[in-house]
């Protein structure tokens, strides 16, 4: 009776990775990590799954839709997370008591959103977030933005830029057309502008919002302004805006003042501009949001994103915590890396391979590897005694720097050979501190 074989496939819109690849994602949130804890940002972990009420209705109608929700084998109403966000509210609710305010936090995970699969998008991603809670200072978002960039800088990525609005500016603009009660489905539509085009989001906007055509031409005037010159030339040309309203006004005083902060340190602040038509869709933001777009794969999309939300808390406390946060999008900034061909750069792995030729020299061979791995080179053996070719073949697939052969003489005495995988060159009858002298300096 033959056995009927399973074929195996990933869902679309998940992947697997193969260890070049996961080695360089492990190593990118290993550098970022370490940005993280060099501005005081701790590590919290959060379940993959939440009870579905936590999450229902705190992401926008889109997110919603995307949302995966199931009954679990106790019948309860449960759902994945689709963000990182959303359970720290929950997270902080929970553990306030236990929580030293104001708090920095920074989390690792995965997220699940059934949205469509496309290039560097998918439906199970990483996401990598810090935020600080329980401050309304414009010192935290400046510093968040100081996180983004050197995260980006310690990653090799020096050509990027970093694309800022406030929400009060979009609120502003709703509120002196006298259509803020539609300020949700017109953030939806203009969150979509580098989506579908400026002709069909004044479509949009027309229809959904029931205004007409000479209104959505001026709201468009507006949301489609971007800086060019320096920041303070730029709200000398826009400063007519601040008298439409205060809502308008405060968030073109926040972000100025904001981007003051910013200039004061050694930081490029040509990275910064003004976008107005920068909404990010979740609906929890209240104050200053970004995204960041490398400056030669600006059809990628954003690769870090986030901003301020005055309201962290409200489902689940009836205490005040306001809070900022970015989340880097570790699947999207691989995808880039690939493309700029920059992933090869990031960390090796094993530097060197030992190979036995005979079996009785494993012990010894394991000797060796420890005595590497104390000075702190990593190291690999190989576990069979096979064959040279073999061996020296697997070292060159791998990118092994060198290999150390354990082999003996023509008095059947034991002796080490290392051999550079890169230019063939190799020195016989060496002993073990001779050879890690070698790799040390190499």
């Amino acid at each position: 009776m033959s056995k009927t074989l399973i074929e195996p496939r990933t869902l679309s819109g998940f992947k697997d990775r193969l260890p070049k690849e996961a080695y360089a994602k492990a190593s990118i949130l290993s550098i970022v990590s370490e940005v993280f804890l060099s501005y005081g940002f701790m590590p919290i972990e959060t379940p993959h799954i939440e009870y579905a009420d936590i999450l229902i209705k705190q992401g926008s109608d889109e997110i919603q839709k995307e949302l995966y929700r199931f009954k679990d084998h106790g019948n309860r109403d449960v759902a994945l997370r689709f963000d990182q966000t959303v359970p720290l509210a929950r997270f902080i609710s929970q553990h306030r008591h236990e929580l030293e305010m104001p708090f920095k936090r920074y989390v690792i995970g995965n997220v699940f959103r059934g949205e469509r699969a496309q290039k560097g998008r998918y439906r199970e991603f990483t996401q990598c977030d810090f935020d600080f809670i329980g401050s309304d200072s414009l010192s935290c978002d400046a510093e968040t933005l100081q996180v983004i960039c050197n995260s980006l800088h310690a990653l090799n990525l020096q050509e990027f830029t970093i694309w800022l609005n406030h929400r009060d500016v979009l609120n502003g603009i709703f509120e002196y057309f006298k259509i803020q009660d539609k300020i949700e489905s017109g953030l939806r539509i203009i969150d979509k502008l580098d989506k579908i085009g400026l002709d069909s989001v004044k479509n949009e906007l027309e229809k959904e919002l029931c205004i007409n055509k000479e209104a959505v031409d001026e709201i468009c005037t507006i949301i489609t302004m971007k800086q060019t010159a320096h920041y303070s030339e730029f709200f000398k040309e826009i400063s007519y805006l601040k008298s439409y309203n205060q809502t308008l006004k405060k968030g073109l005083d926040d972000l100025e003042s904001m981007l003051h902060i910013l200039d004061g340190l050694e930081t490029d602040i040509s990275i910064f501009r003004i976008n107005f038509s920068i909404a990010r869709g979740l609906g929890y933001y209240t104050g200053i949001v970004y995204e960041t777009t490398l400056n030669r794969l600006k059809n990628i999309g954003s690769v870090c994103s986030g901003g301020r939300y005055d309201n962290l808390t409200q489902s689940f406390s009836t205490e005040r915590l306001s809070g900022v946060g970015a989340s880097i999008g570790i699947d999207r900034l691989i995808a880039a890396l690939l493309e700029l061909d920059l992933l090869e750069q990031k960390g090796t792995m094993a530097r060197v391979l030992i190979i036995a030729m005979q079996k009785e020299y494993f012990v010894f061979a394991h000797k060796i590897a420890e005595t590497l791995r104390q000075s702190k080179i990593k190291v690999e053996v190989y576990p069979d005694a096979v064959k040279m070719k073999k061996s020296l073949g697997y070292a060159n697939a791998k990118g092994h720097e060198f290999s150390i052969i354990i082999g003996e003489d023509e008095f059947r005495t034991k002796t080490l050979t290392v051999k550079s995988m890169s230019s063939g060159m190799q020195l016989e009858s060496v002993s073990i501190l001779r050879a890690l002298q070698i790799i040390k300096e190499s």
